[in-house]
Protein backbone atom coordinates (compact mmCIF):
# COMPACT_ATOMS: atom_id res chain seq x y z
CA UNK A 1 0.00 0.00 0.00
CA UNK A 2 2.85 2.35 0.86
CA UNK A 3 4.50 1.67 -2.50
CA UNK A 4 1.27 2.41 -4.37
CA UNK A 5 0.86 5.73 -2.57
CA UNK A 6 4.47 6.69 -3.33
CA UNK A 7 3.97 5.80 -7.00
CA UNK A 8 0.79 7.91 -7.15
CA UNK A 9 2.57 10.88 -5.59
CA UNK A 10 5.43 10.49 -8.06
CA UNK A 11 3.08 10.40 -11.06
CA UNK A 12 1.18 13.49 -9.88
CA UNK A 13 4.42 15.37 -9.27
CA UNK A 14 5.72 14.36 -12.69
CA UNK A 15 2.49 15.54 -14.34
CA UNK A 16 2.63 18.91 -12.59
CA UNK A 17 6.29 19.30 -13.48
CA UNK A 18 5.62 18.53 -17.14
CA UNK A 19 2.64 20.91 -17.39
CA UNK A 20 4.72 23.71 -15.87
CA UNK A 21 7.78 23.09 -18.03
CA UNK A 22 9.60 26.26 -19.05
CA UNK A 23 10.03 26.60 -22.79
CA UNK A 24 13.38 27.62 -24.28
CA UNK A 25 13.65 29.29 -27.68
CA UNK A 26 14.94 26.07 -29.22
CA UNK A 27 11.94 24.15 -27.86
CA UNK A 28 9.54 26.78 -29.22
CA UNK A 29 11.13 26.74 -32.67
CA UNK A 30 11.03 22.93 -32.85
CA UNK A 31 7.40 22.85 -31.73
CA UNK A 32 6.37 25.51 -34.28
CA UNK A 33 8.11 23.66 -37.11
CA UNK A 34 6.61 20.30 -36.08
CA UNK A 35 3.04 21.57 -35.72
CA UNK A 36 2.70 24.40 -38.27
CA UNK A 37 -0.05 23.58 -40.79
CA UNK A 38 1.63 25.35 -43.70
CA UNK A 39 4.83 23.39 -43.10
CA UNK A 40 2.87 20.14 -42.99
CA UNK A 41 1.28 21.06 -46.32
CA UNK A 42 4.72 21.78 -47.76
CA UNK A 43 5.93 18.40 -46.51
CA UNK A 44 3.04 16.77 -48.37
CA UNK A 45 4.11 18.66 -51.52
CA UNK A 46 7.54 17.11 -51.09
CA UNK A 47 6.03 13.63 -50.76
CA UNK A 48 3.98 14.29 -53.90
CA UNK A 49 7.11 15.31 -55.82
CA UNK A 50 8.76 12.04 -54.76
CA UNK A 51 5.78 10.14 -56.20
CA UNK A 52 6.09 12.08 -59.46
CA UNK A 53 9.76 11.11 -59.64
CA UNK A 54 8.80 7.43 -59.39
CA UNK A 55 6.43 7.96 -62.31
CA UNK A 56 9.28 9.51 -64.31
CA UNK A 57 11.49 6.50 -63.56
CA UNK A 58 8.64 4.22 -64.63
CA UNK A 59 8.68 5.76 -68.12
CA UNK A 60 11.91 3.84 -68.82
CA UNK A 61 10.20 0.50 -68.12
CA UNK A 62 8.27 -1.26 -70.94
CA UNK A 63 4.50 -0.99 -70.79
CA UNK A 64 3.16 -4.52 -70.13
CA UNK A 65 -0.53 -5.43 -69.83
CA UNK A 66 -2.22 -8.79 -69.38
CA UNK A 67 -5.93 -9.24 -70.08
CA UNK A 68 -8.50 -11.99 -70.17
CA UNK A 69 -12.22 -12.39 -70.74
CA UNK A 70 -14.88 -15.06 -70.49
CA UNK A 71 -18.18 -14.75 -72.37
CA UNK A 72 -21.52 -16.55 -72.53
CA UNK A 73 -23.66 -16.48 -75.68
CA UNK A 74 -27.28 -17.30 -74.77
CA UNK A 75 -30.15 -17.62 -77.29
CA UNK A 76 -30.47 -18.46 -80.95
CA UNK A 77 -26.98 -19.33 -82.14
CA UNK A 78 -25.47 -21.74 -84.60
CA UNK A 79 -24.62 -25.01 -82.98
CA UNK A 80 -21.00 -25.48 -83.98
CA UNK A 81 -21.46 -29.22 -83.52
CA UNK A 82 -24.47 -29.75 -85.77
CA UNK A 83 -24.31 -26.53 -87.77
CA UNK A 84 -27.98 -25.85 -87.04
CA UNK A 85 -29.53 -22.72 -85.48
CA UNK A 86 -30.64 -23.62 -81.99
CA UNK A 87 -31.31 -21.99 -78.63
CA UNK A 88 -28.05 -22.91 -76.98
CA UNK A 89 -25.54 -21.42 -74.56
CA UNK A 90 -21.91 -21.32 -75.58
CA UNK A 91 -18.85 -20.19 -73.62
CA UNK A 92 -15.52 -18.78 -74.75
CA UNK A 93 -12.38 -17.57 -72.93
CA UNK A 94 -9.64 -15.39 -74.33
CA UNK A 95 -6.30 -14.20 -72.98
CA UNK A 96 -3.82 -11.66 -74.26
CA UNK A 97 -0.50 -10.04 -73.36
CA UNK A 98 0.58 -6.69 -74.82
CA UNK A 99 4.02 -5.09 -74.53
CA UNK A 100 5.11 -1.68 -75.76
CA UNK A 101 8.43 0.12 -75.42
CA UNK A 102 9.70 3.47 -76.65
CA UNK A 103 12.84 3.25 -78.76
CA UNK A 104 13.20 6.98 -79.40
CA UNK A 105 10.97 9.90 -78.35
CA UNK A 106 13.26 12.90 -78.37
CA UNK A 107 14.86 11.91 -75.02
CA UNK A 108 11.54 12.81 -73.41
CA UNK A 109 11.85 10.27 -70.62
CA UNK A 110 15.27 11.57 -69.59
CA UNK A 111 14.02 15.15 -69.56
CA UNK A 112 10.98 14.18 -67.49
CA UNK A 113 13.25 12.50 -64.94
CA UNK A 114 15.46 15.60 -64.73
CA UNK A 115 12.34 17.73 -64.31
CA UNK A 116 11.04 15.48 -61.49
CA UNK A 117 14.38 15.74 -59.67
CA UNK A 118 14.31 19.54 -59.96
CA UNK A 119 10.79 19.64 -58.53
CA UNK A 120 11.93 17.57 -55.55
CA UNK A 121 14.73 20.09 -55.03
CA UNK A 122 12.24 22.95 -55.32
CA UNK A 123 10.01 21.34 -52.67
CA UNK A 124 12.99 20.96 -50.35
CA UNK A 125 13.94 24.63 -50.70
CA UNK A 126 10.34 25.74 -50.22
CA UNK A 127 10.08 23.66 -47.04
CA UNK A 128 13.40 25.01 -45.72
CA UNK A 129 12.36 28.60 -46.47
CA UNK A 130 9.09 28.17 -44.57
CA UNK A 131 10.94 26.70 -41.58
CA UNK A 132 13.39 29.64 -41.56
CA UNK A 133 10.59 32.20 -41.67
CA UNK A 134 8.65 30.42 -38.90
CA UNK A 135 11.83 30.32 -36.78
CA UNK A 136 12.33 34.07 -37.15
CA UNK A 137 8.69 34.73 -36.26
CA UNK A 138 8.97 32.54 -33.14
CA UNK A 139 12.18 34.33 -32.11
CA UNK A 140 10.44 37.70 -32.40
CA UNK A 141 7.50 36.51 -30.25
CA UNK A 142 9.90 34.97 -27.73
CA UNK A 143 11.86 38.22 -27.41
CA UNK A 144 8.61 40.11 -26.95
CA UNK A 145 7.83 37.97 -23.92
CA UNK A 146 11.33 38.55 -22.53
CA UNK A 147 10.88 42.28 -23.03
CA UNK A 148 7.51 42.32 -21.26
CA UNK A 149 8.86 40.20 -18.42
CA UNK A 150 11.82 42.54 -17.87
CA UNK A 151 9.56 45.57 -18.17
CA UNK A 152 7.38 44.15 -15.37
CA UNK A 153 10.43 43.87 -13.13
CA UNK A 154 11.23 47.54 -13.72
CA UNK A 155 7.66 48.57 -12.97
CA UNK A 156 7.64 46.47 -9.79
CA UNK A 157 10.84 48.18 -8.72
CA UNK A 158 9.29 51.57 -9.50
CA UNK A 159 6.22 50.60 -7.51
CA UNK A 160 8.33 49.87 -4.44
CA UNK A 161 10.13 53.19 -4.87
CA UNK A 162 6.81 55.04 -5.25
CA UNK A 163 5.43 53.38 -2.12
CA UNK A 164 8.51 54.36 -0.14
CA UNK A 165 8.22 57.92 -1.48
CA UNK A 166 4.60 58.12 -0.29
CA UNK A 167 5.65 56.87 3.15
CA UNK A 168 8.50 59.38 3.21
CA UNK A 169 6.15 62.16 2.09
CA UNK A 170 3.79 61.33 4.96
CA UNK A 171 6.68 61.73 7.39
CA UNK A 172 7.69 65.05 5.83
CA UNK A 173 4.12 66.32 6.03
CA UNK A 174 3.89 65.31 9.66
CA UNK A 175 7.19 67.11 10.36
CA UNK A 176 6.00 70.19 8.49
CA UNK A 177 8.74 70.01 5.87
CA UNK A 178 6.30 69.90 2.89
CA UNK A 179 2.66 70.88 2.59
CA UNK A 180 -0.03 68.19 2.57
CA UNK A 181 -0.85 68.99 -1.05
CA UNK A 182 2.50 67.53 -2.09
CA UNK A 183 1.45 64.20 -0.59
CA UNK A 184 -1.44 64.03 -3.04
CA UNK A 185 1.03 64.38 -5.91
CA UNK A 186 2.99 61.34 -4.69
CA UNK A 187 -0.18 59.31 -4.19
CA UNK A 188 -1.30 60.18 -7.73
CA UNK A 189 2.11 59.13 -9.03
CA UNK A 190 1.80 55.84 -7.10
CA UNK A 191 -1.57 55.17 -8.74
CA UNK A 192 -0.05 55.87 -12.16
CA UNK A 193 2.79 53.39 -11.50
CA UNK A 194 0.24 50.76 -10.38
CA UNK A 195 -1.71 51.23 -13.61
CA UNK A 196 1.48 50.96 -15.67
CA UNK A 197 2.32 47.71 -13.89
CA UNK A 198 -1.15 46.31 -14.59
CA UNK A 199 -0.79 47.23 -18.28
CA UNK A 200 2.65 45.59 -18.36
CA UNK A 201 1.27 42.39 -16.82
CA UNK A 202 -1.57 42.35 -19.37
CA UNK A 203 0.91 42.82 -22.22
CA UNK A 204 3.01 40.00 -20.81
CA UNK A 205 0.00 37.68 -20.73
CA UNK A 206 -1.04 38.64 -24.26
CA UNK A 207 2.48 38.04 -25.61
CA UNK A 208 2.51 34.58 -24.01
CA UNK A 209 -0.88 33.78 -25.54
CA UNK A 210 0.36 34.97 -28.94
CA UNK A 211 3.37 32.65 -28.82
CA UNK A 212 1.28 29.76 -27.46
CA UNK A 213 -1.13 30.17 -30.37
CA UNK A 214 1.80 30.24 -32.78
CA UNK A 215 2.93 26.94 -31.25
CA UNK A 216 -0.65 25.56 -31.42
CA UNK A 217 -0.80 25.01 -27.66
CA UNK A 218 -4.21 24.75 -25.99
CA UNK A 219 -3.18 25.30 -22.38
CA UNK A 220 -2.23 28.99 -22.36
CA UNK A 221 -2.35 29.29 -18.58
CA UNK A 222 0.51 26.86 -17.93
CA UNK A 223 2.68 28.08 -20.79
CA UNK A 224 5.76 30.09 -19.86
CA UNK A 225 9.26 30.58 -21.19
CA UNK A 226 12.46 29.77 -19.35
CA UNK A 227 13.43 32.15 -16.53
CA UNK A 228 16.74 33.78 -17.32
CA UNK A 229 18.44 37.13 -17.47
CA UNK A 230 19.48 38.09 -20.94
CA UNK A 231 22.69 40.09 -20.95
CA UNK A 232 23.12 41.93 -24.20
CA UNK A 233 26.31 41.11 -26.06
CA UNK A 234 26.88 43.16 -29.19
CA UNK A 235 27.52 40.74 -32.03
CA UNK A 236 30.27 41.46 -34.49
CA UNK A 237 27.70 40.97 -37.26
CA UNK A 238 27.24 44.76 -37.27
CA UNK A 239 30.89 45.11 -38.27
CA UNK A 240 30.09 43.19 -41.46
CA UNK A 241 29.20 45.33 -44.44
CA UNK A 242 25.81 44.86 -46.12
CA UNK A 243 27.61 43.57 -49.22
CA UNK A 244 29.34 40.84 -47.18
CA UNK A 245 26.06 39.76 -45.61
CA UNK A 246 24.28 39.84 -48.97
CA UNK A 247 27.01 37.71 -50.59
CA UNK A 248 26.49 35.01 -47.96
CA UNK A 249 22.70 35.28 -48.02
CA UNK A 250 22.36 35.13 -51.81
CA UNK A 251 24.40 31.91 -51.92
CA UNK A 252 22.79 30.21 -48.91
CA UNK A 253 19.24 31.49 -48.49
CA UNK A 254 16.60 28.88 -49.34
CA UNK A 255 14.29 31.51 -50.89
CA UNK A 256 16.98 32.39 -53.48
CA UNK A 257 17.73 28.73 -54.18
CA UNK A 258 13.99 28.16 -54.61
CA UNK A 259 13.74 30.81 -57.34
CA UNK A 260 16.93 29.54 -59.00
CA UNK A 261 15.48 26.03 -59.06
CA UNK A 262 12.21 27.33 -60.50
CA UNK A 263 14.23 28.92 -63.32
CA UNK A 264 15.92 25.55 -63.97
CA UNK A 265 12.48 23.91 -64.02
CA UNK A 266 11.26 26.43 -66.61
CA UNK A 267 14.30 25.69 -68.81
CA UNK A 268 13.78 21.93 -68.50
CA UNK A 269 10.08 22.35 -69.34
CA UNK A 270 11.11 24.11 -72.55
CA UNK A 271 13.38 21.20 -73.47
CA UNK A 272 10.53 18.77 -72.76
CA UNK A 273 8.12 20.71 -74.99
CA UNK A 274 10.71 20.79 -77.78
CA UNK A 275 11.04 17.00 -77.59
CA UNK A 276 7.37 16.71 -78.58
CA UNK A 277 8.32 18.13 -82.00
CA UNK A 278 10.57 15.15 -82.74
CA UNK A 279 9.53 11.78 -84.25
CA UNK A 280 8.58 8.92 -81.95
CA UNK A 281 9.62 5.35 -82.67
CA UNK A 282 8.21 2.53 -80.54
CA UNK A 283 8.08 -1.25 -80.67
CA UNK A 284 5.11 -3.44 -79.82
CA UNK A 285 4.42 -7.11 -79.23
CA UNK A 286 1.20 -8.97 -78.43
CA UNK A 287 0.29 -12.56 -77.70
CA UNK A 288 -3.29 -13.90 -77.66
CA UNK A 289 -5.14 -17.21 -77.48
CA UNK A 290 -8.75 -18.45 -77.32
CA UNK A 291 -10.50 -21.26 -75.49
CA UNK A 292 -13.91 -22.78 -76.47
CA UNK A 293 -15.98 -25.12 -74.31
CA UNK A 294 -18.57 -26.55 -76.85
CA UNK A 295 -18.70 -30.14 -78.07
CA UNK A 296 -17.31 -30.92 -81.57
CA UNK A 297 -17.53 -33.46 -84.40
CA UNK A 298 -14.50 -35.61 -85.20
CA UNK A 299 -13.92 -38.49 -87.61
CA UNK A 300 -14.13 -42.08 -86.36
CA UNK A 301 -11.70 -43.53 -88.93
CA UNK A 302 -14.50 -45.64 -90.46
CA UNK A 303 -15.64 -44.90 -94.03
CA UNK A 304 -18.85 -45.66 -95.87
CA UNK A 305 -19.60 -45.34 -99.58
CA UNK A 306 -22.23 -42.75 -100.06
CA UNK A 307 -23.90 -42.14 -103.46
CA UNK A 308 -23.38 -38.74 -104.82
CA UNK A 309 -25.06 -39.13 -108.25
CA UNK A 310 -25.68 -41.32 -111.34
CA UNK A 311 -23.83 -41.88 -114.61
CA UNK A 312 -25.78 -40.44 -117.53
CA UNK A 313 -27.28 -43.01 -119.90
CA UNK A 314 -26.36 -46.02 -117.67
CA UNK A 315 -27.89 -44.76 -114.45
CA UNK A 316 -25.03 -46.35 -112.58
CA UNK A 317 -24.59 -44.90 -109.09
CA UNK A 318 -21.51 -42.85 -108.30
CA UNK A 319 -20.19 -43.55 -104.76
CA UNK A 320 -17.65 -41.69 -102.61
CA UNK A 321 -16.17 -42.72 -99.28
CA UNK A 322 -17.31 -40.55 -96.35
CA UNK A 323 -15.80 -40.85 -92.88
CA UNK A 324 -18.19 -41.39 -90.05
CA UNK A 325 -18.21 -38.73 -87.27
CA UNK A 326 -18.96 -38.65 -83.62
CA UNK A 327 -19.60 -35.93 -80.98
CA UNK A 328 -16.84 -35.46 -78.42
CA UNK A 329 -16.04 -32.88 -75.77
CA UNK A 330 -13.90 -29.80 -76.25
CA UNK A 331 -10.10 -30.23 -76.40
CA UNK A 332 -8.17 -29.73 -73.17
CA UNK A 333 -7.43 -26.25 -71.92
CA UNK A 334 -3.68 -26.62 -72.45
CA UNK A 335 -4.11 -27.92 -76.01
CA UNK A 336 -6.40 -25.08 -77.00
CA UNK A 337 -4.16 -22.54 -75.24
CA UNK A 338 -1.22 -23.68 -77.38
CA UNK A 339 -3.02 -24.43 -80.66
CA UNK A 340 -5.07 -21.21 -80.78
CA UNK A 341 -2.17 -18.91 -79.86
CA UNK A 342 -1.15 -16.04 -82.10
CA UNK A 343 1.54 -13.34 -81.96
CA UNK A 344 1.82 -9.86 -83.36
CA UNK A 345 4.86 -7.58 -83.27
CA UNK A 346 6.34 -4.65 -85.11
CA UNK A 347 7.46 -1.04 -85.06
CA UNK A 348 5.43 2.17 -84.93
CA UNK A 349 6.69 5.53 -86.16
CA UNK A 350 4.89 8.80 -85.44
CA UNK A 351 6.06 12.08 -87.00
CA UNK A 352 4.35 15.27 -85.76
CA UNK A 353 3.41 17.52 -88.67
CA UNK A 354 0.46 19.66 -87.65
CA UNK A 355 -1.40 19.58 -84.33
CA UNK A 356 -3.25 22.90 -84.31
CA UNK A 357 0.00 24.72 -83.34
CA UNK A 358 -0.45 23.49 -79.75
CA UNK A 359 3.09 22.10 -79.43
CA UNK A 360 4.66 25.19 -81.00
CA UNK A 361 2.58 27.37 -78.71
CA UNK A 362 3.78 25.40 -75.68
CA UNK A 363 7.38 25.92 -76.79
CA UNK A 364 6.86 29.67 -77.16
CA UNK A 365 5.02 29.75 -73.85
CA UNK A 366 8.00 27.97 -72.26
CA UNK A 367 10.37 30.66 -73.53
CA UNK A 368 8.15 33.34 -72.01
CA UNK A 369 8.06 31.42 -68.73
CA UNK A 370 11.88 31.36 -68.63
CA UNK A 371 12.00 35.14 -68.99
CA UNK A 372 9.36 35.47 -66.27
CA UNK A 373 11.36 33.30 -63.85
CA UNK A 374 14.57 35.19 -64.65
CA UNK A 375 12.81 38.46 -63.77
CA UNK A 376 11.41 36.93 -60.55
CA UNK A 377 14.86 35.71 -59.52
CA UNK A 378 16.42 39.10 -60.21
CA UNK A 379 13.64 40.85 -58.28
CA UNK A 380 14.06 38.45 -55.36
CA UNK A 381 17.77 39.19 -55.20
CA UNK A 382 17.10 42.94 -55.33
CA UNK A 383 14.49 42.60 -52.56
CA UNK A 384 16.93 40.59 -50.46
CA UNK A 385 19.66 43.17 -50.98
CA UNK A 386 17.30 46.01 -50.00
CA UNK A 387 16.11 44.06 -46.96
CA UNK A 388 19.68 43.43 -45.78
CA UNK A 389 20.66 47.07 -46.33
CA UNK A 390 17.61 48.18 -44.35
CA UNK A 391 18.24 45.59 -41.62
CA UNK A 392 21.89 46.68 -41.32
CA UNK A 393 20.88 50.34 -41.16
CA UNK A 394 18.21 49.51 -38.55
CA UNK A 395 20.74 47.55 -36.47
CA UNK A 396 23.22 50.42 -36.54
CA UNK A 397 20.47 52.84 -35.57
CA UNK A 398 19.30 50.51 -32.79
CA UNK A 399 22.86 50.28 -31.47
CA UNK A 400 23.16 54.07 -31.37
CA UNK A 401 19.75 54.34 -29.71
CA UNK A 402 20.77 51.75 -27.09
CA UNK A 403 24.03 53.60 -26.33
CA UNK A 404 22.14 56.89 -26.05
CA UNK A 405 19.54 55.27 -23.78
CA UNK A 406 22.27 53.97 -21.44
CA UNK A 407 23.82 57.43 -21.18
CA UNK A 408 20.40 59.00 -20.70
CA UNK A 409 19.55 56.55 -17.90
CA UNK A 410 22.82 57.25 -16.12
CA UNK A 411 22.16 60.99 -16.30
CA UNK A 412 18.52 60.61 -15.26
CA UNK A 413 19.56 58.43 -12.31
CA UNK A 414 22.02 61.06 -11.07
CA UNK A 415 19.41 63.78 -11.61
CA UNK A 416 16.82 61.74 -9.69
CA UNK A 417 19.14 61.07 -6.75
CA UNK A 418 20.07 64.76 -6.56
CA UNK A 419 16.42 65.88 -6.82
CA UNK A 420 15.40 63.46 -4.09
CA UNK A 421 17.97 64.91 -1.71
CA UNK A 422 16.78 68.43 -2.50
CA UNK A 423 13.13 67.44 -2.03
CA UNK A 424 13.74 65.81 1.34
CA UNK A 425 15.55 68.98 2.44
CA UNK A 426 12.59 71.06 1.28
CA UNK A 427 14.59 72.75 -1.49
CA UNK A 428 12.39 71.35 -4.31
CA UNK A 429 8.62 71.17 -4.57
CA UNK A 430 6.77 67.91 -5.23
CA UNK A 431 5.76 68.85 -8.78
CA UNK A 432 9.35 69.40 -9.95
CA UNK A 433 10.52 66.27 -8.13
CA UNK A 434 7.75 64.19 -9.75
CA UNK A 435 8.76 65.46 -13.17
CA UNK A 436 12.37 64.40 -12.55
CA UNK A 437 11.21 61.00 -11.31
CA UNK A 438 8.98 60.42 -14.33
CA UNK A 439 11.85 61.26 -16.67
CA UNK A 440 13.98 58.72 -14.78
CA UNK A 441 11.26 56.07 -15.17
CA UNK A 442 10.88 56.90 -18.85
CA UNK A 443 14.64 56.51 -19.31
CA UNK A 444 14.46 53.03 -17.75
CA UNK A 445 11.66 52.04 -20.12
CA UNK A 446 13.52 53.48 -23.09
CA UNK A 447 16.60 51.43 -22.22
CA UNK A 448 14.64 48.17 -22.07
CA UNK A 449 12.85 48.99 -25.33
CA UNK A 450 16.08 49.89 -27.15
CA UNK A 451 17.82 46.83 -25.71
CA UNK A 452 15.33 44.30 -27.09
CA UNK A 453 14.93 46.24 -30.31
CA UNK A 454 18.69 45.93 -30.81
CA UNK A 455 18.63 42.22 -29.90
CA UNK A 456 16.00 41.42 -32.52
CA UNK A 457 17.65 43.48 -35.25
CA UNK A 458 20.97 41.78 -34.57
CA UNK A 459 19.20 38.42 -34.79
CA UNK A 460 17.74 39.43 -38.16
CA UNK A 461 21.22 40.21 -39.50
CA UNK A 462 22.57 36.93 -38.12
CA UNK A 463 19.59 35.15 -39.68
CA UNK A 464 20.54 36.42 -43.15
CA UNK A 465 24.20 35.61 -42.46
CA UNK A 466 23.28 31.99 -41.74
CA UNK A 467 23.80 32.04 -37.97
CA UNK A 468 21.36 29.64 -36.21
CA UNK A 469 18.73 31.40 -34.09
CA UNK A 470 19.46 31.17 -30.38
CA UNK A 471 19.30 33.28 -27.22
CA UNK A 472 22.31 32.49 -25.07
Amino acid sequence: MMKKNLLLVFLIASSISFSQEKWTLEMCVKRAIDENISIKQSELDYVDSEINRKNAVGNFIPNINIGSSHSWNVGLNQNITTGLLENVTTQFSSMNLNLGVDIYNGLRNIKQLHLANLRILSSQYQLADMKENISLLVANSYLQILFNKEFIKIQESQLEISKSEVERAIELVENGVIPKGDLYEFEANLAGVEKTLIDAENNFTLSKIALAQLLLLDNYEDFDIADREYELEISNIIDRTPDEIFAVAVSNRSEIKLFETNLDIAKKNLELNKSLLQPRLSAFYSYSTRIAYSDRLIGTGEFQNVPIGFVENTNQRVLTPVQSTKIVGAPSFSDQFENNAGQNFGLSLSIPILNNFSTRSNVNRGRVNILRNENQLLQKKLDLENTINQAHNDAEGALKAYSASKKSLESRKLSYDYAREKFELGAMNSFDFTQVKQRFESAQSDLITSKFDLIFKIKVLEFYFGVPLSID
